[in-house]
């Protein structure tokens, strides 16, 4: 069978996305999705999306997410980014979206070449003296570390990602370093990929959180600098969470291709 595939990326976290309307492929299929994934022997991606039919009629589309290894994932931030330009790419939408993924609804807006997606809130942040963890639709452990630029994502990330209290469900980690009162540079280990990405959508929303509740800001507009590019997070306080949370950068077609299996 031969498949039509896209590949988009947002700040480097790059997927390949499937028009799935007709659904032409089984949400089981976790070894091809794999394979898709594989940089080696498939088209090579973080994750890959299935653009499907709305599940109500509130919403243009429904976003499916699968981590590089296959299975099927928690939310992805750029991933839903990604996804509105190519629902928007598709005429699905012309600027404005409402869809369903596994965390609930979302919206988002495609404004000035950027696409403007709401995150869902967050009730509650947790804190301890080495970090702190929140869910902002993935579960992402937080901590502050000094020389970032030579900090040792992998080997450290992985260690946090699978020791307790995580174990085998395990977390999205982050490493962060101040650059201003406003301005924080980040870089991530996913689980699911198993390694540093270039950019997490839902871990820049993490951090840009934790800097506010921590106090080491006190705008609630921080620019985000990662290894793929600078995103920005927008939001208010709500209680002792967060409301009205957007993630907001780039999300770029890369091309579009067939692959037989």
């Amino acid at each position: 069978m031969t498949l039509t595939f896209y590949k988009y990326q947002g700040t480097g976290n790059d997927f390949v996305i499937i028009d799935n309307r007709d659904a032409i492929l089984s949400k089981n299929d976790t070894k091809l999705f794999a394979r898709l994934c594989d940089r080696k022997f498939g088209i090579g991606a973080d994750g890959l999306m299935l653009l499907e039919l709305p599940r109500d009629e509130e919403d243009d589309f429904t976003m499916v997410y699968f981590n590089a290894d296959g299975n099927e994932s928690s939310m992805c931030g750029n991933g839903g980014r990604c996804l509105v330009a190519f629902a928007a790419f598709l005429g699905v939408i012309k600027d404005k979206a409402t869809f369903t993924a596994i965390d609930g609804k979302h919206k988002a807006e495609i404004k000035d070449g950027l696409v403007h997606l709401q995150m869902q809130n967050v009730s509650e942040i947790e804190k301890y003296d080495t970090h702190l963890f929140l869910d902002t639709g993935s579960p992402h452990h937080v901590a502050m570390v000094e020389d970032l630029a030579n900090y040792d994502v992998e080997n450290k990330g992985r260690a946090i990602r699978k020791g307790a209290p995580y174990f085998e469900a395990g977390s999205n980690v982050n490493f962060v370093e101040k650059k201003s009162d406003n301005e924080f540079a980040v870089r991530t280990y996913e689980r699911g990929v198993e390694n540093e990405t270039l950019s997490c959508g839902t871990g820049v929303t993490a951090v840009a959180l934790s800097m506010h509740t921590t106090k080491l800001t006190n705008d609630q507009e921080i620019d985000i600098h990662t290894q793929g590019g600078r995103l920005k997070v927008t939001f208010q306080k709500n209680g002792n969470g967060y409301k009205n949370i957007f993630l907001i950068g780039p999300a770029e077609q890369v091309f579009k291709g067939e692959i037989t299996w």
